[in-house]
């Protein structure tokens, strides 16, 4: 049986993989799956994710299921409409961080989290067997539902002290990327009192800004405005809104692992006692932090799917990615970029954040990427595999030199690239390994 669902629900190329056809087949699967009730539909600013709700939706409901239609909104807000108003599921057009050209399909449970990677493997099954309606005796109906913007906008705002936030009167810059937190974090920091500066605020399917993806190389505009305006915090979001990269006061960008650290060290100091949930390639400074507080910390493996379901089953407090996806149990079990933008306007009106970062753990981690075909990228893990017998390969390959020394190596489940991660005792050292490790990969590759 083939393979539907990567790292984060279906993606690929508008028009050539990722066709209207299958899109048609693949949301009678997901019907079949779902069974019954309303769905809500929502997507992200893409070219081709208007055309493709029209299609969703008309699928749904010759299928027999109801659906009511939200719009364009980000893939957070989507999530936790589909939990708070009722509905039996959700389904999500976006192809998150992905190049313009491509789109996807990210299906979601009732209680408002991704389906489980058993789930996804139950509507593939459906998929490719054809195992689905041909003829439904009663079509299914389509209705617009705008509650879910200020639904997700009053649920971050029940989680945080508002009154505190506002009493400061915060200065905000927003990196919105052309993306879909253009439709919701400039209202939230509007109902939050804070004075709002915006860079590429335009809602733009070709991310004409700085691409679709924060990343440290792409976000020096970010930098540079914060400074100029005398600004208290920066936050880039990602195209569906669900990752969130911050810039201090000072300027200085913060990697995705930093400021999952300081917002735990935040959370569990008022929340002691609590789990953790993050990746086997985040830093391990986390550790200490659990340790601090009482708390404890599950590692899974990468995909915010397998740490949001992990987060259900253990209770957990807080779960995080090191890609800027970080997730606040008590709101919703998903990555969220307009809840993590709230707790860290919470955080800066009661704490100094320069002085929070200076006295969190040391911590030194970095990533790369390099192009690569997914048979060459298994090569390529089969290799390291074989240079070091001892080492995780739980995904892809971790091999673990010490507590503080770890290189991982995987292949991306949304893209055709090779990701490399790594940790250090120090920034020397950490750009010594990943020089290392880089020219060993290009070294296969050249092979």
């Amino acid at each position: 049986m083939g393979k539907l669902f990567g790292t984060n629900g279906v993606r690929g190329v508008f028009a050539e993989d990722f066709t209207l056809e299958f899109v048609h087949d693949l949301v009678l699967a997901i019907s079949a799956y779902f069974k019954q009730g309303t769905i809500l539909v929502g997507y992200d600013g893409r070219d081709s994710s208007k055309v493709i709700s029209k299609l969703v939706c008309s699928t749904l409901n010759f299928a027999g299921i109801n659906c009511h239609l939200a719009g364009l909104i980000p893939t957070p807000c989507l999530e936790f409409a589909t939990k708070t108003l009722g509905y039996n599921g959700g389904i999500m057009i976006t192809a998150s961080h992905n190049p313009p050209e491509y789109n996807g399909i990210k299906p979601v449970a009732s209680d408002g989290v991704e389906i489980s990677r058993e789930d996804e493997n139950v509507v593939e099954e459906i998929f490719f067997k054809k195992n689905w309606k041909q003829n439904s005796s009663t079509w299914g109906s389509t209705k617009n539902d705008d509650r879910a913007v200020q639904t997700y906008l009053d649920g971050i705002k029940s989680q945080i002290d508002v009154s505190k936030i506002k009493s400061k009167n915060l200065k905000v810059v927003l990196d919105l990327g052309n993306g879909t937190q253009s439709v919701t974090a400039i209202k939230l920091c509007e109902q939050l009192g804070c004075e709002i500066i915006t860079i590429n605020r335009e809602i733009d399917g070709s991310f004409s800004g700085r691409g679709p993806e924060p990343t440290p190389y792409n976000l020096e505009e970010l930098s540079s405005t914060v400074v100029n305006n005398d600004a208290d915090l920066g936050i880039a979001f990602d195209g569906d809104g669900d990752r969130s990269i911050f810039c201090d006061s000072k300027g200085m960008l913060l990697s995705g692992d930093k400021s999952a650290l300081l917002l735990s060290n935040y959370l569990l100091k008022k929340n002691p006692n609590s789990k953790v949930v993050t990746c086997i390639n985040s830093g391990n400074s986390i550790d200490e932090i659990v340790r601090q507080t009482n708390s404890t910390v599950t590692r899974t493996k990468v995909g915010s799917v397998e740490v949001s379901r992990k987060m259900l089953t253990e209770n957990a407090l807080i779960g995080f990615e090191e890609n800027g996806g970080f997730m606040f149990g008590k709101h919703n079990h998903v990555r969220d970029g307009g809840m993590t933008l709230a707790l860290f306007l919470e955080l800066i009106s009661n704490k100094d954040i320069i002085e929070e970062l200076a006295a969190l753990p040391p911590s030194f981690t970095t990533k790369d990427k390099i192009p690569c075909k997914k048979e060459d990228a298994n090569r390529i893990i089969s290799k390291l595999s074989d240079e070091f017998p001892n080492a995780d390969t739980t995904d892809g390959i971790k091999i673990v030199f010490d507590k503080k020394n770890w290189i991982m190596v995987r292949p991306s489940g949304t893209e055709p690239i090779i990701r490399i991660y790594a940790e250090s005792d120090s920034e020397k050292n950490l750009e010594i390994l990943m020089k290392e490790y880089i020219e060993k990969i290009k070294s296969f590759l050249d092979r």
